[in-house]
């Protein structure tokens, strides 16, 4: 046993002096050569080093480059790579018998170049070409390292092409599994971009096949606050970078994702919790989803979507729903304000706007909108430049069909709206509320109107329509008055007053009116009522920006079986659109009183006008101003007052 313990004394010892030697006996030049051609073996890119150089042999073996650069033979000019250190693991065994094999490479801190030329070409395409010479099986200068470390590494890059903003990717912390022994390449690490972190995989199950212009397996993994992204199919790269194979994507905010991603979504409502999983195809620029099922704030639907990333970038879809929430969208778009006496006054927001034009068609068997419902519904929304356009092709809506289009453009701090709807068979009470906010027609008819306005809020809107509108109704009724009631009462006691002109409701057998809008204030060209016992023929306008009406109209008494005519009243509409005031024309009444028609022919003295203006006051029930005296023709003496009579 002391013998064995000696021997083995001794083999240490040996080692020990071995290990002490080893560095003293290595050829620095010869190692650093020895480096740097394996590192040109394996990415066809020259070494620079403007720094000192580390050798260690024990504990650890490695070689250390400081400040170093990685350039390619065909542009010696330009840096693709820096980085503050490069670290060589060798292989221990070898390294005793003086042979340099590296074991994997470290890069602290590098900053990588990638510029895209605008022939779709890359400062990176001589290391591309020169991999598949390296990496191809039983290649005798097949280098033999088999992990590359990047450690708290920057990436820039610029398009000239123009179809990516140029950005920059910090805090790189990833490990590359360098395809030495194996085909299969894989990547794992983290980076940051535009102050979010994320977490991310990708591998490739036959990398050389892949760099030859042959098919290979793709797994790729993103995962961060903004998005968490999955694709797991093939890639070949060939004239075009193609991909196919099932996509997954989902985000808690679509609106954050697309501004982490740069673009500043449109509105303030809706684009929040998003998922989506679809069979992909993808050639270059362009991306063709199929067997598409998306999610977006509760909404789900079906169907393919497309985008084409060629000149001006394009999306277009096709889906179809079983019930469509757009509140959420609609919810910032708030016409009236909270007293609905007034509209909103609230600035639209028209910063926003997508660098790609949107083209999507879809159909739902429900559609909600705020607390209206809509049945079968298919429609058409165009994003281009900035200007929304929505094509109805049939929306089953108020219990008729709805069609038209509808038209938002920005001129300058302006939304410019176009609006061309036609509402067939609708029922009058819920789409007169939804659209106007009035409240006081019930029954069914079609609604039809060309209306077009410019301003910077709801009431700048309302202040500059322009237009036309028709509306044709039939057995409903104007509710808030009672014609036939208040005409009887009237034709037998025209000065019964006091009474309640503002309760009940006229059934009408016909309505049509014809309005034409300017400057927000509408004029009724043409409006006509017909019930079986009363008709009613209205003129004035209406304020739109205000919400009043100032109408005056004739309603009649149809007394025969014939329709003959009966009593005729003159009335007067005045006030807010959801409570009007509707009050009959004193004078017309006073005319067709026996006891006081002859006030009105009499002596125009004041004691007359006195009496008449007590009969305006127990009509009306409030007090009438004093009237102004008329002054005497000239040469005439004022008249001398009567004398009173018992």
């Amino acid at each position: 046993m002391k013998r064995w313990g000696i021997a083995i004394a001794a083999l240490l010892v040996v080692a020990v002096l071995g290990l002490i030697a080893v560095p003293l006996m290595l050829d620095r030049n010869s190692l650093r050569s020895a480096i740097e051609a394996q590192i040109r073996s394996a990415t066809g890119l020259d070494l620079v080093v403007n720094g000192n150089v580390e050798v260690s042999v024990f504990p650890g073996s490695f070689v250390a480059f400081n400040d170093i650069g990685l350039r390619s033979s065909d542009a010696p000019d330009a840096l693709m790579l820096k980085a503050q250190r490069l670290t060589t693991n060798l292989q221990f065994v070898p390294l005793l018998l003086q042979r340099f094999k590296i074991a994997d490479v470290v890069l602290t801190r590098p900053q990588i170049e990638v510029v895209r030329t605008a022939d779709g070409g890359s400062n990176w395409n001589s290391f591309l070409a020169g991999l598949p010479r390296v990496l191809k099986p039983g290649a005798e200068d097949k280098v033999s390292f088999s992990e590359v470390r990047l450690e708290d590494g920057e990436l820039n890059y610029q398009d000239e092409t123009g179809r990516v903003s140029a950005g920059t990717i910090s805090k790189i912390n990833l490990s590359l599994a360098w395809p030495a022994i194996s085909r299969t390449f894989a990547a794992t690490g983290a980076f940051e971009w535009r102050g979010e972190r994320i977490e991310g995989n990708v591998s490739f199950n036959d990398f050389f096949a892949l760099l030859s212009g042959e098919r290979s397996g793709l797994r790729l993994r993103l995962a961060g606050d903004p998005i968490k992204l999955v694709f797991d199919g093939t890639v070949v790269n060939r004239s075009n970078l193609m991909m196919e194979g099932i996509v997954t994507a989902d985000s808690s905010s679509l609106r954050d994702a697309l501004r982490w991603a740069g673009m500043e979504p449109p509105g303030r409502g809706g684009l929040g919790v998003f998922a989506l999983k679809a069979r992909a195809n993808i050639v270059g620029p362009s991306v063709s989803l199929t067997n598409v099922n998306i999610e977006l704030d509760k909404n789900v639907a079906e169907g393919v979507i497309t985008f084409n990333g060629t000149g001006r970038q394009t999306l277009q879809a096709t889906l179809a729903a079983g019930k469509v929430d757009l509140t959420p969208y609609l919810s910032a778009l708030r016409l009236l304000a909270n007293g609905a006496r007034d509209w909103n006054r609230q600035l639209f927001d028209l910063g926003g706007s997508l660098p790609v034009d949107i083209d999507m068609r879809l159909s739902a068997a429900k559609v909600a909108i705020g607390g209206s419902a809509l049945g079968r519904t298919a429609l058409g929304v165009n994003l281009r430049s900035g200007a929304l356009a929505i094509s109805i092709g049939e929306a089953q809506v108020y219990g008729g069909i709805a069609t038209g289009s509808f038209v938002v453009a920005r001129a300058d701090e302006d939304a410019d709206v176009k609006a061309q709807l036609q509402f067939a068979d609708v029922n009058l009470q819920a789409c007169a509320s939804d659209l106007f906010g009035v409240r006081r027609i019930t029954g069914r008819g079609n609604l039809s109107f060309a209306l077009e306005a410019k301003g910077s809020s709801p009431f700048g809107l309302a202040q500059s329509l322009n237009g036309t509108a028709t509306l044709v109704g039939h057995e409903g009724a104007i509710t808030g008055f009672n014609v036939e009631q208040l005409l009887k009462r009237l034709e037998r006691r025209p000065l019964s007053g006091g009474g309640n002109f503002r309760s009940g409701q006229t059934p009408f057998d016909t309505l049509a009116m014809k309005l034409r809008f300017s400057e927000g204030i509408a004029t009724a060209e043409d409006i006509r009522i017909e019930g079986p016992t009363a008709r009613i023929t209205m003129t004035g306008t209406a304020s739109v920006p205000a919400r009043e009406f100032d109408l005056r109209g004739v309603a009649g008494l149809i007394t025969s079986a014939r329709g003959g005519d009966g009593f005729d009243l003159p009335f007067v509409v005045q006030g807010p659109w959801d409570d009007p005031l509707v009050f009959p024309d004193p004078e017309s009444l006073i005319r067709r009183s026996p006891a006081s028609a002859p006030l009105l022919d009499s002596v125009k003295d004041r004691k007359t006008r006195d009496a008449v203006r007590s009969v305006l006051e127990r009509f009306t029930g409030s007090k009438a101003e004093p009237a102004t005296e008329s002054a005497p023709p000239d040469g005439e003496a004022p008249a001398a007052p009567e004398a009173k009579t018992n």
